[in-house]
C-alpha cells in the first residue's frame, strides 16, 4: 500500500481496523502491559496489528501471547521451520497482513528465496528439503483440504516426533486465529507498507 491508496470507509484512520485504537487508561492492568509491550516494540506490527485488536480482549490477547511464544520460541523449532509454518498458515487464509510482516521475517531466519515462492505462488514442493516440504504440504492439507493423509502424517511424524508435531499443529493455529481477527477486522498494511502476496 502506498501513501495516496485510501482505506476503506468503515476502517479507524489512527488504528488501521475497524475499531478505534483503545487508549491506555481505558484498559485495566493487563491490558495496559499489552499495550506497553507492543508501543515499546515488544511485537512485529506494534499497536497497528493483531496486538490492538486484541486489547479488546486483553486477558485473552494474554493467555494467547504467552502460548504463542512458547510455541514459536521455546518448543524446539528452528526459525526457518517456524516461518515456514507461519508463511504456509497465513498463505492459506490469504492474509496479506500477516504475510507482509512474515516474509522478512522468513528471510531473516535463513527461508530461501525459491521456497518462499513455493509458498507464495501455490507451486509443487518437488525437490524441496524434505522438512520445508512436509511442513508447507501440512499446512495445505490442514487448511485447504481439511484432509491430512496418513502418508503426509506418517512423514510429518517421522521429522518431528508426536509432541513436537502437536506443538507445530498448535503454531500453525494460533497463527490462524490471528489471520480471522485480521480478516474479520479489516487490519490495513501500515502506511508506505506494499502488498507481497498475491491473492485471488
Amino acid at each position: 500500500m502506498s501513501d495516496d491508496v485510501k482505506w476503506p470507509a468503515d476502517i479507524d484512520p489512527q488504528s488501521g481496523f475497524r475499531l478505534p485504537l483503545l487508549k491506555r487508561e481505558e484498559l485495566d492492568e493487563v491490558g495496559q502491559r499489552r499495550y506497553d509491550r507492543a508501543a515499546n516494540g515488544g511485537n512485529i506490527a506494534g499497536l497497528q496489528g493483531p496486538t490492538g485488536i486484541m486489547l479488546y480482549s486483553p486477558k485473552t490477547s494474554e493467555a494467547q501471547s504467552s502460548i504463542s511464544r512458547y510455541l514459536r520460541n521455546e518448543a524446539g523449532f528452528t526459525p526457518r521451520i517456524r516461518e515456514i509454518a507461519l508463511l504456509i498458515t497465513s498463505r492459506c487464509m490469504d492474509q496479506q497482513f500477516e504475510w507482509v510482516a512474515h516474509e522478512p521475517e522468513g528471510v531473516k531466519a535463513g527461508v530461501p528465496q525459491d521456497v518462499i515462492d513455493v509458498i507464495k505462488h501455490d507451486r509443487p514442493t518437488d525437490g524441496l528439503d524434505e522438512a520445508d516440504r512436509v511442513v508447507i504440504e501440512l499446512g495445505r492439507a490442514v487448511w485447504r483440504d481439511h484432509k491430512v493423509s496418513p502418508e503426509l502424517f506418517a512423514q510429518a511424524k517421522k521429522i518431528f516426533g508426536p509432541n513436537q508435531l502437536v506443538d507445530l499443529v498448535l503454531m500453525m493455529g494460533t497463527h490462524a486465529s490471528t489471520a480471522a481477527l485480521l480478516t474479520t477486522f479489516d487490519m490495513q498494511l501500515h502506511k508506505g507498507r506494499k502488498p507481497l502476496m498475491p491473492i485471488g
